[in-house]
């Protein structure tokens, strides 16, 4: 797979889960960047089960590492917009946004990265323990743990397993 096919298919999903990782634009898209920059110039070939699952590593590797410094010292610093008429609805969807981003930023990072994975990205448990190095049983329990802990604070209701 050549690197622009690379970028393409995977863009999207790496800066999403880069940005639920860190809670900033800008560092996510740093992040982001710099996963296909390593994994383009990695000499070893790719071992993980899936080209997502290998990227989805470098992301929350370099997470994990401070890549960058937070510029702001509160995560998605929403600006408040003048109130137009009509936009109530917009207003209540981006504090429900930014409630729910809030919760993610304030669980530990593996349990995040998990749900992320597993939530957001579909992807199977085996996956996600290979990336969080750990077995896909105990991927699954952290995966529902987190779920039970965000539903018993209103947040992020999803049935799938």
């Amino acid at each position: 797979m050549n690197f622009e096919t690379l970028y393409r298919s995977h863009h999207t999903d790496v800066h999403r889960f880069a940005l639920y990782l860190c809670g900033d634009p800008a560092e996510a898209e740093d992040i982001a960047s710099e996963t296909f920059v390593r994994a383009w110039a990695a000499d070893a070939p790719i071992r993980a089960r899936s080209i997502r699952a290998y990227l989805f590593t470098v992301a929350r590797n370099l997470h994990r590492r401070g890549f960058r410094r937070r510029r702001q010292s509160e995560m998605l610093a929403l600006e408040q917009p003048v109130e137009p008429p009509g936009l109530e609805r917009e207003l209540d969807g981006r504090s429900e946004l930014r409630a729910l981003l809030d919760r993610l930023q304030a669980l530990a990072e593996p349990d995040r990265a998990a749900l992320l994975m597993r939530a957001f990205h579909g992807l199977p448990y085996e996956e996600i323990g290979g990336a969080l190095g750990m077995s896909a049983a105990a991927a699954k329990i952290r995966v529902h743990r987190t779920r039970a802990r965000l539903a018993a604070q209103g947040g992020m209701n999803d049935d799938r397993s």
